[in-house]
């Protein structure tokens, strides 16, 4: 639960036992080792083995999907991968391409999919400008677990995918 190279190590292993072709990963705000030692991380990880693929703010084509992935959201407690509003996490959001069929991030877009218990919302606006702009078919992310479920637009279909501390959320599947 704090994302150590151990808990890293063990997660790639159950990644690479699941029988599917292509795994995209990206980190998120528990992942301390992918933010302070990313190198590591992603050597006990074992990127590129049996599929598994990981994004940092980075774009690969697994198949016939052009996938990008980017674990950063708004400042949410003192976790990893915090930016603070505006700015730093604008220039994050400007690199994702055009044209995407799948874009994952940890965070949600302001006002989809992000409303915590107490009724706020706290995903990210500059998220939801580049989203709106670059349409991506997909946009998978989790953080805020309570706010699990579907959700489209004309041009995108957005997830969030977290399935709770507890596993109380069943897995989403979707068909591109």
């Amino acid at each position: 639960m704090g994302g150590t190279l151990l808990e890293i190590a063990a997660a790639g292993q159950w990644l690479r036992e699941q029988p599917h072709r292509h795994k995209c990963i990206i980190a998120g705000n528990h992942d301390w080792a992918f933010q302070e030692d990313p190198e590591h991380a992603i050597a006990v990880l074992g990127d590129g083995k049996d599929g598994l693929t990981y994004l940092r703010d980075k774009e690969a084509t697994l198949g016939v999907l052009r996938i990008y992935g980017s674990p950063w959201q708004p400042s949410f407690c003192d976790w990893a991968f915090n930016l603070k509003r505006g700015e730093a996490l604008a220039r994050v959001w400007d690199r994702i391409p055009s044209g995407l069929d799948v874009l994952v991030t940890h965070g949600p877009p302001r006002g989809i999919l992000d409303r915590v218990d107490d009724g706020r919302h706290e995903g990210c606006d500059d998220l939801l400008a580049a989203v709106l702009e670059k349409k991506p078919r997909l946009h998978v992310f989790g953080h805020i677990h309570e706010a699990h479920g579907i959700f489209k637009n004309e041009h995108t279909t957005f997830v969030n995918a977290s399935i709770g501390y507890r596993r109380e959320h069943r897995p989403v599947i979707i068909d591109l």
